[in-house]
């Protein structure tokens, strides 16, 4: 069994409108912008991270903003809820608050959490969760008092036919089974990154999803380091996973590799950060291009479209 795995890193959807998408995050949910940049394999398209002060793991949720995407299929096969971390007793102000910026908003108890879960335009599901014994500290920057602010990720949920093969995977990757109740098993890794729960819902007769706007990529979790990375990845290719070489994403290294239920995982590194190429004053504001792209900065800053603050 691993131990390196800390909990999650981030989260990458895919949505269909990028300054829609910028105006959730930070004014309905009040993150911050950590880093504007585009996507590797198709630059003319941002890739946005929101998360906290400095986008620490565990707190960072990132797009790709196509324009004017098709929405996916809900289904199995999926990530199909990701849940952020707010303080005890603060369900009452979000839920005002996201009463006029979220669709679906419901009340719900969830292994003992109280929760609201909510949809964006894009189908998209969230849910925020008093947590009671989380210490991380929630941007406020954009408006939102400390007693109520997103702290970062309490986990998410996948969604599967069959919860069997992804149930050992997570317990290989260093998670233990805590309890399950009806069709969902919770299982948690300890002295994680905050966001240290992943629960698995078996839905037998629901078809596979169709990735569109409103669909998670990925779901990336932590290690410290590149070390740590690298032993990660010969565990899984010992085991017999088919994980690609390590990648350089500018602000962590990544890997990726494919589950058996169909869910896309990624390993990436806590180093180096997201304020290597940004003063933390100013995380967010300029767009930051990979070495590769620099090229194309007279286009790309003519072309993508302006996201205000």
């Amino acid at each position: 069994m691993l131990n390196q795995i800390k909990g999650l890193h981030h989260m990458t959807s895919i949505a269909s409108d990028a300054v829609e998408n910028n105006a959730f995050f930070t004014q309905a949910l009040g993150l911050r912008r950590v880093k504007k940049t585009v996507n590797f394999d198709a630059p003319d398209v941002y890739h946005l991270y929101y998360g906290d002060e400095v986008g620490n793991p565990g707190s960072v949720m990132t797009y790709f903003p196509f324009q004017d995407a098709a929405k996916g299929r809900r289904g199995t096969g999926e990530v199909g809820e990701t849940v952020f971390s707010v303080p005890t007793g603060s369900l009452p102000y979000w839920a005002d608050r996201l009463g006029a910026a979220a669709e679906g908003v419901q009340s719900v108890d969830h292994f003992g959490e109280k929760r609201l879960t909510f949809r964006t335009s894009d189908g998209e599901g969230f849910a925020v969760a008093e947590v009671t014994d989380d210490n991380r500290d929630g941007w406020t920057g954009n408006g939102i008092d400390a007693d109520h602010a997103i702290r970062g990720f309490h986990g998410a949920t996948m969604r599967l036919q069959d919860t069997g093969a992804m149930a050992e995977l997570l317990q290989f990757m260093g998670y233990d089974k805590v309890e399950t109740r009806g069709n969902v098993t919770r299982f948690a890794v300890a002295e994680g990154t905050g966001a240290n729960t992943i629960d698995l819902e078996e839905l037998k007769s629901t078809p596979h999803a169709s990735q569109g706007a409103g669909s998670v990529h990925h779901i990336a979790f932590a290690v410290e380091n590149r070390a740590a990375q690298l032993e990660v990845r010969k565990a899984l290719l010992d085991t017999g996973y088919q994980v690609t070489p390590v990648i350089d994403r500018d602000y962590f290294w990544a890997i990726y590799f494919r589950t058996p239920g169909g869910v896309l995982f990624e390993v990436a590194t806590n180093e180096p950060g997201f304020d290597r190429d940004e003063d933390r004053a100013h995380l967010g504001e300029g767009l930051k291009l990979p070495t590769q792209h620099e090229r194309l900065r007279p286009f790309l800053e003519q072309h993508l479209q302006p996201l205000g603050n």
